[in-house]
């Protein structure tokens, strides 16, 4: 296919591809061109934040108060400057012009009553909460990833790990595809595994705004919820869900805890795992199983790197899992994500052929 790229300088090339990947943010013009629709909701509320000079600054720092129409944040990152941020419950944001400091001055002034005297910004940004998802990660061979495929409210953190992931997940399998070692077929996975990740972020920061809203209502939402998350079990819950090392793919077949999630960067004799990932191919690593993997690795013929070592620690604790014994043998896709599992029990490496073709295009 043609893809005609038009640069901020008006300049034009055309370029000849056999896929393009839209990355080209929430107002994504690829989405758009490509029909695909954007459902979610809309915004409720404007953030702004900015980094100013408060000639006259709280005495108490940080600052954190929740008031009538929404919150605000002074924080003192480095000397002489401030961060401060503002919930606006009363606005949503305004797209088509420039946020300034006069903004971030009537958001204070509303919300707490003063500015602080703030000037000099160096940083100011607003954003709302409008939650929206592509509702196809892909149309042919063009395909969406990041803030093209999703946007939502920064809760978290959670939109560079989403969008990195998407990249993780859609790079390998695009790379192998164009040299002709998977089938083409290996790209429908990238959105049956993303977009329900994308799913759950969307919901989650959902919920983070609505316990962050004004009201007795949600006042009283947030003492019942402030108290279950003093729990471990929700803490720990939380936690893996939103640093997102509770993702877990669906690898076809097996049920070992570890299929299908990220692989933990344990301790090896002479190297640790995320050292094996460097060069962003398939991972098969023998841990020292009495088996006959050794003579299924011979015949991959450089598909993958097959890695033999041993583990100093018969069990590892793990995030989301907690302790698990250490397995005999893994797959590690080259997004980090654990494909195929031999554990303590097993004594063949049943389920890796399929695997490697599956996930490796490779037949052995």
């Amino acid at each position: 296919m043609d893809v005609e790229v038009r640069d901020t300088r008006g300049s034009v090339e055309r370029i000849r591809a056999r896929y393009a990947v839209g990355c080209d943010g929430g107002r994504s013009t690829v989405r758009e061109l490509l029909g695909i629709g954007f459902p979610g909701t809309d915004a409720t509320l404007t953030a702004i934040l900015g980094d100013v000079v408060l000639a006259d600054p709280p005495e108490r720092l940080p600052l954190m108060e929740r008031r009538e129409s929404g919150s605000f944040w002074v924080l003192e990152f480095e000397p002489g400057w401030h961060r401060v941020i503002t919930y606006d419950y009363s606005r949503v944001p305004d797209r088509s012009r420039p946020c300034t400091l006069d903004d971030l001055r009537a958001s204070m002034l509303r919300i707490a009553g003063t500015d602080f005297r703030m000037h000099s910004p160096r940083w100011i940004s607003s954003f709302g909460d409008a939650a929206r998802q592509a509702e196809s990660y892909r149309r042919g061979r063009v395909l969406l990833a990041g803030d093209a495929a999703h946007i939502h409210f920064p809760a978290g953190g959670q939109g560079l790990n989403t969008g990195m992931q998407d990249a993780a997940n859609l790079g390998w399998k695009l790379a192998a595809v164009v040299r002709g070692e998977a089938s083409p077929s290996l790209l429908d996975t990238y959105e049956s595994e993303r977009h329900p990740v994308a799913a759950r972020v969307l919901q989650n920061t959902r919920a983070q705004t609505a316990l962050a809203a004004p009201g007795p209502r949600t006042e009283a939402l947030r003492e019942i919820f402030g108290a279950l998350v003093h729990l471990e079990p929700v803490t720990h819950t939380l936690a893996a869900m939103i640093t997102a090392l509770d993702v877990r793919y669906d690898m076809g077949s097996g049920d070992h805890p570890l299929l299908g999630l990220r692989m933990p960067d344990v301790d090896l004799v002479n190297d640790r795992v995320y050292d094996l990932l460097h060069a962003a191919r398939p991972v098969l690593l023998d841990l020292g199983a009495d088996s006959d993997l050794p003579s299924i690795a011979e015949g991959l013929a450089g598909g993958i790197d097959v890695v033999r070592t041993r583990c100093g620690n018969p069990r590892w604790t793990l995030p989301v899992l907690g302790e698990i014994d250490a397995p005999r043998a893994v797959l590690i896709r080259p997004d980090g994500h654990v494909a195929w599992v031999m554990d303590q029990e097993q004594t063949r490496p049943d389920g890796l052929r399929a695997a490697l073709e599956r996930w490796c295009g490779i037949s052995c």
